[in-house]
C-alpha cells in the first residue's frame, strides 16, 4: 500500500560525506520513516540547477530553507518506508543558490552534471552502504533537471564513474525533465545499466523533451532498459508544489501521474526479495 502525498516537511538529519570525485566534502539531507526497520531500501536525490535550497532562502542555507519541492519528495518517500537522502552538491563548492535559468554556457565546469555530480551521487551511494540499516542492493537514484541529467550520466552502463567492480550501483533510477543533451557524451549511444524512467512535459521552457525522446527511442532500440512518459501541456518543475506551477493545470495532472508512477516504479525496483 503506497502512501498518500504529504506535505513539505522537514529533513530530520544534516550529514556530510565524501563525494567519488575525492575532494569535495557534500552536505546530504536526510528523511528517515516514521518507524525505521533493519534493511530498509533508500533513495539518493540530485537537485537542479536552482540548487537544493528555495529562492527564499535569503542566504540561510540549511535544513529549513530546502525547496518545497524537495521537502515534499523526500517526506513522501520516508512515508513509504524510504531513506531519502537530498544531496546538496553546489553549496559545499560555493554556489548555493544555484544559478538562474538559461545560464548553462556560463557555469563552472566544478559542478558539471555529466563528469563531477554523477560523482556526488556514487558518494551518496557509497555513504549510505555504511549504514546498517539499509539495504545495499535497493538504493534507487531520483533526479530533476540538472540532476536529471547527472542521473542520466550515473547510470549510463559503462562509465564506471568511481562504482567499484565488486559492488552493484543504484537499483533504478527517476529522471524528471532532464536536459538529455549530455554535453555530446553519448551522442553515439547511450544504455543504462539498470531501469530508467524519464517524466518530461512538452511545453518544458528549458529543455527539450524532443531529444530525451530521441535519447530514449535510441536506448531502447540498443537494448536500454529506459521509458519515457511525455505530458502535454506540462512545463519545466511540474511537479513544484508551489502555486505558480500547480496553478497551471497540465502540470497538476503531470505532478499527480508521475507521482504514482514513480512510487510503482521504485515499489516493484526496489522490493525486497521473495525468501
Amino acid at each position: 500500500m503506497l502512501a498518500a502525498l504529504p506535505g513539505p516537511t522537514l529533513a530530520q538529519e544534516r550529514v556530510t560525506f565524501p563525494s567519488a570525485d575525492g575532494k569535495t566534502t557534500l552536505v546530504g539531507y536526510v528523511f528517515m520513516p516514521a518507524a525505521p526497520s533493519a534493511s530498509m531500501p533508500a533513495v539518493v536525490m540530485m537537485h537542479g540547477r536552482a540548487g537544493a535550497y528555495s529562492s527564499a532562502a535569503k542566504g540561510r542555507y540549511d535544513a529549513s530553507t530546502l525547496s518545497q519541492r524537495h521537502r515534499m519528495w523526500g517526506a513522501l518517500w520516508a512515508a513509504n518506508g524510504y531513506v531519502a537522502v537530498l544531496v546538496d552538491g553546489f553549496g559545499p563548492r560555493g554556489y548555493p543558490a544555484g544559478f538562474p535559468r538559461f545560464s548553462f554556457e556560463n557555469r563552472p565546469d566544478v559542478v558539471n552534471e555529466v563528469t563531477v555530480r554523477p560523482l556526488d551521487a556514487y558518494g551518496a551511494l557509497t555513504w549510505l552502504r555504511t549504514r546498517n540499516d539499509i539495504a545495499a542492493d535497493r538504493i534507487g537514484l531520483h533526479g530533476w533537471s540538472n540532476g536529471a541529467s547527472a542521473t542520466l550520466a550515473a547510470m549510463a552502463a559503462g562509465e564506471g564513474f568511481a562504482r567499484p567492480a565488486s559492488l552493484k550501483g543504484f537499483s533504478a533510477a527517476l529522471v524528471f525533465y532532464a536536459g538529455c543533451g549530455l554535453r555530446g557524451r553519448f551522442d553515439d549511444g547511450y544504455r543504462p545499466y539498470a531501469a530508467t524512467q524519464v517524466f518530461h512535459g512538452t511545453a518544458d521552457e528549458e529543455v527539450s523533451y524532443r531529444r530525451c525522446r530521441r535519447l530514449v527511442e535510441r536506448s531502447r532500440k540498443a537494448g536500454g532498459d529506459i521509458d519515457i512518459t511525455l505530458y502535454p501541456g506540462a512545463t519545466h518543475g511540474f511537479d513544484d508544489p508551489g502555486r505558480t506551477r500547480q496553478n497551471i493545470p497540465a502540470n497538476r495532472s503531470a505532478k499527480d501521474d508521475a507521482t504514482a508512477r514513480a512510487l510503482r516504479f521504485f515499489a516493484e525496483r526496489l522490493a525486497a526479495p521473495r525468501p
